[in-house]
């Protein structure tokens, strides 16, 4: 099970509560997907690895921290690292974003591959998502998402040749 946080703190009574529960339904999930500003709210700490570390010891197989346009940091209880995002000419509307993310790691992941390879899946749908308007105008098809993956996950190379996994 994935979750990704999506905050609306004006849906609830008071910001603790909130963080409260917000992070008791993270702790039933295997992947948990936030921002960053959201991870800082709701973890208390201002890095990703120690963001990823707080859900880890929380019992998640597996957090990915959404950084923008920056891209994403990983952890996992045997890997880490940075994936850089994917560079896009215009942003159109950021509203699908996060969906496309979420969609990129849940589908490589139900694919079976790495986490790693997951995020960079992540973060070129994220980058789609960003060029066009509403929320899923800009995922890819599912031919799209294997012709990309047939290159960027059998080259090992990222997605648009400008991300490198580290």
């Amino acid at each position: 099970m994935s979750f990704d946080p999506n905050l609306r703190p004006s849906l609830w009574a008071s910001e603790r509560q909130m963080i409260s529960e917000i992070n008791r339904l993270a702790a039933l999930a295997h992947w948990v997907l936030p921002g960053l500003s959201e991870g800082r709210l709701l973890t208390g700490f201002e890095d990703p690895a120690d963001i990823a570390a707080f859900y880890l010891d929380q019992g998640a197989e597996a957090v990915a921290i959404k950084l923008g346009p920056h891209g994403a940091y990983y952890r996992t209880h045997l890997d880490q690292g940075f994936v850089a995002g994917v560079p896009v000419q215009t942003v159109v509307d950021t509203v699908g974003a996060g969906d496309g993310f979420a969609v990129g790691m849940i589908s490589a992941l139900l694919e079976n591959h790495s986490f790693a390879d997951a995020v960079q899946r992540a973060n070129w749908i994220g980058s789609r998502a960003v060029q066009s308007r509403g929320d899923m105008e800009g995922l890819p098809s599912r031919a799209e998402m294997s012709a990309e993956s047939e290159t960027a996950f059998a080259s090992r190379l990222a997605p648009t040749g400008n991300l490198c996994r580290t």
